[in-house]
């Protein structure tokens, strides 16, 4: 037998021979008083979850634009991964938070991280949220213990919410994010039009401005927290994604910069994933 298949062997036997750690998802809802609505989200539970009485670092995995609590799971493969990648010891037992933040229809479906009129999301999230997860599923409690990532709208989100929480969370992994919006041409397709005040949303709380007028005390609360941009180089994100780490070396925040071949879809970020995960857990302080 050939040396590399003889290494091969010697490593997919190795793997085979590790224990098995096989977590599940389950579908929760939380009654919001701040959106009057019953908010849905999928949560990951690692293996022996609720057996022990052990408490968990949590991860907030965000979804992108007409996508729903739902796509990570049906469309993203994650929870397979994130069972290998604990298996392999890459990752650790983790709790995993998939709230719903939209709909496949945006412009008569909400969608968005941020406070819009009639819809304010973000305090939705950081009020009642978090202290709900974290609370019924024994997880985070602190910054150190508490990372947040997503793609597209999810990835601007997650980078805006570490702006403005620095003191929440221990890391931030934003895969193609949608980081601002040229606004200047838009046009509701309808009465009461929902993508409006999204896009509106996303340009006013937009990542590159906050970056561009930070000053020295809100850049030092930045470098509490490890960054990371991931984007694909024929995504149409690209160019702002390029902007705002340029803007994080010019203002001397660390922060790290993977362009891979790839678009705005799903293949790319199933990659993403097994370098997000475990990447939140090396960040984490227990």
């Amino acid at each position: 037998m050939k040396t590399y298949a003889k290494i091969l062997l010697a490593a997919s036997l190795t793997f085979m021979s590790l224990p098995s750690f096989a977590g599940k998802v389950v579908t929760d809802s939380l009654r919001s008083s701040i959106l009057g609505i019953s908010v849905k989200c999928n949560v990951y539970l690692p293996d022996g979850f609720g057996k022990t009485g052990e408490t968990y670092p949590v991860i907030y995995l965000l979804h992108g634009l007409t996508d729903t609590y739902t796509a990570w799971v049906e469309k993203g493969n994650m929870k397979p991964v994130v069972d290998e990648l604990i298996t392999s010891g890459e990752c650790l037992p983790v709790v995993i938070v998939m709230p719903n933040a939209g709909g496949p229809n945006p412009v008569d479906t909400w969608n968005g991280y941020f406070n819009v009129p009639g819809r304010n999301y973000e305090d939705f999230f950081f009020k009642e949220l978090i202290p709900w997860a974290e609370g019924k599923y024994k997880a985070g409690g602190s910054k150190g213990r508490r990372a947040i990532m997503g793609l597209s709208m999810g990835g601007g989100g997650s980078t805006v919410y570490c702006q403005r929480h620095p003191d929440m969370f221990s890391s931030c992994f934003a895969m193609s994010a949608w980081l601002d919006q040229d606004i200047s041409g838009d046009k509701p397709s309808k009465a009461g039009d929902r993508l409006i005040p999204v896009r509106k949303s996303v340009h006013e709380h937009s990542a590159i401005r906050f970056m561009e007028e930070a000053d020295e005390a809100t850049l030092e609360k930045l470098r509490s927290l490890a960054w990371f941009i991931d984007c694909g180089d024929d995504d149409f994100l690209l160019d702002l994604n390029l902007k705002f780490y340029q803007l994080m070396r010019d203002k001397k925040v660390p922060a790290q910069l993977r362009v891979r071949n790839g678009v705005h879809n799903w293949e790319y970020w199933h990659y993403s994933i097994r370098t997000a995960l475990p990447y939140a857990c090396r960040n984490f302080t227990l």
